[in-house]
């Protein structure tokens, strides 16, 4: 019995990093969709946001069987990451036509276009935790909400923790992005990837199988997401770099 509450605890740990990148990028997100707003709207949008990831990640625990098992589900959510992600990154043509874009965007359409970003990434976040988490030994708590009691704890567990992570890092995101702007187009970029893995996922369902039901959360496929994933976060703030010395030279001049 202490061997599977072991097993229980390393993958709680594994499913909190998971957790914490997944947020990072949804903070990143709603600092980035929330940016062009005054300072007050901007705070004020973001706190919905917050809301809104709370919201839709205990919800989504509640309709774990829902999101797993229809397929239609994940691919909408798919396909509004990967539209998000490339409309943002292929009309930014210049720096000027996307401050008057932003300009054109209210508060309540920011808003619901969070809201939206939060619905979808809630989704993508309990598919990963579930996936991770089905792979436990049934421990002897009894079913909540028609998964097993253990297995369920550490789900919400590591989602609790995603999403205080989401409440300091949005704050620093928003700052952030004051200082190095282009690291806009790296959030989309990463918002279109995990559209992707949502896509993959979709593509995997028993129901849709165009792929092996088992590649979306094998090793291959999860190495891949991760390694792309990383990389374009690192070569992201690597080239937003320049941001600061063009900062650093108008200062001088």
């Amino acid at each position: 019995m202490e061997s599977i509450w072991i097993e229980y605890g390393w993958t709680l740990l594994i499913l909190i990093g998971l957790e914490g990148l997944l947020s990072a990028d949804n903070a990143l997100v709603l600092a980035v969709i929330a940016k062009h707003l005054p300072e007050d709207q901007k705070k004020r949008a973001i706190n919905y946001g917050i809301i809104g990831a709370f919201v839709f990640r205990f919800s989504a625990l509640f309709a774990i069987s829902f999101i797993a098992t229809v397929w239609q589900v994940q691919a909408l959510g798919a396909a509004y990451l990967i539209y998000l992600g490339l409309k943002n990154i292929l009309t930014r043509e210049n720096d000027e036509e996307g401050a008057q874009e932003g300009k054109g965007r209210g508060f309540w359409p920011t808003v619901i276009k969070i809201g939206f970003a939060d619905l979808v990434f809630a989704i993508d976040s309990i598919l990963a935790a579930v996936a991770l988490a089905l792979a436990l030994p049934d421990s002897p708590l009894p079913l909540i909400g028609g998964m097993d009691g253990g297995k369920f704890i550490v789900v919400i567990t590591a989602g609790i923790a995603g999403l205080i992570l989401i409440k300091f890092a949005a704050t620093w995101f928003v700052k952030l992005l004051e200082t190095r702007p282009s690291l806009e187009t790296t959030a989309y970029l990463i918002v279109a990837w995990v559209g992707v893995k949502l896509a993959v996922i979709t593509l995997s369902h028993q129901d849709v199988g165009v792929l092996n039901e088992h590649f979306a959360h094998g090793l291959v496929w999860t190495v891949i997401f991760w390694t792309v994933l990383l990389g374009v976060a690192v070569g992201g703030w690597i080239l937003s770099g320049r941001d600061l010395n063009k900062t650093y030279e108008e200062k001088a001049s």
